[in-house]
């Protein structure tokens, strides 16, 4: 929990600089295609810092997340040859019988793949990789990002304009027990990939 609370506390630092939009747009790009940590955690720290540009800084976190995507789907595009051992041997739930599993849901459900991993915490850049391994529609591919992300990202802005600095509190006070329920989450986003899909 301390490694999760200091990664924590060194993405909320960039909510009081003038960098946080900026910053909130580069943590959506590469988390979407390599980096582990989600951008809700700056977004929701610069909603309630600044809650009238909530909305900007929820499309922002699309923009970024929805090009990263696009930067996941290159990397499998391009260069699954080259990285495809790193994922089978790092990324937990990431096998080839996972990934077999995951190209034949793509083949007939490519749209819903990839809107599904965009709004929940099914692993989104494992999608957007095998998005370009599988070399899934792009066109079919953006759209389906473009709307899971940008409802994930408003739905968050628009909790935090509604219900203000109270959620910040919320979430300082229950830090531990809300990691434990994401850690359990993105497991479970983990879990449905390799036994459900």
């Amino acid at each position: 929990m301390q490694l999760i609370r200091k990664l924590y506390d060194w993405v909320l630092h960039w909510a009081e600089t003038p960098y946080g939009g900026p910053a909130l747009f580069m943590l959506a790009l590469i988390e979407s295609s390599i980096f582990p940590v989600p951008p809700d955690v700056l977004l929701i720290a610069l909603c309630i810092s600044l809650p009238t540009r909530a909305w900007r800084f929820a499309l922002l976190a699309s923009v970024g997340s929805v090009l990263g995507g696009l930067l996941g789907y290159g990397i499998g595009w391009g260069a699954w040859p080259l990285v495809n051992s790193f994922f089978f041997d790092y990324i937990p739930g990431f096998t080839p019988a996972v990934f077999a599993k995951v190209q034949d849901l793509f083949a007939e459900y490519d749209f819903w793949v990839v809107f599904t991993a965009g709004f929940t915490p099914i692993p989104y850049k494992v999608i957007t990789i095998g998005s370009g391994v599988f070399q899934v529609n792009l066109i079919i591919f953006v759209i389906a990002s473009l709307i899971s992300r940008s409802m994930r990202f408003f739905l968050v802005a628009w909790l935090l304009r509604r219900y203000g600095p109270g959620m910040r509190g919320f979430i300082d006070r229950y830090f531990n027990l809300l990691s434990i329920v994401f850690l359990v989450l993105l497991l479970g986003g983990f879990l449905v990939l390799k036994y459900v899909l």
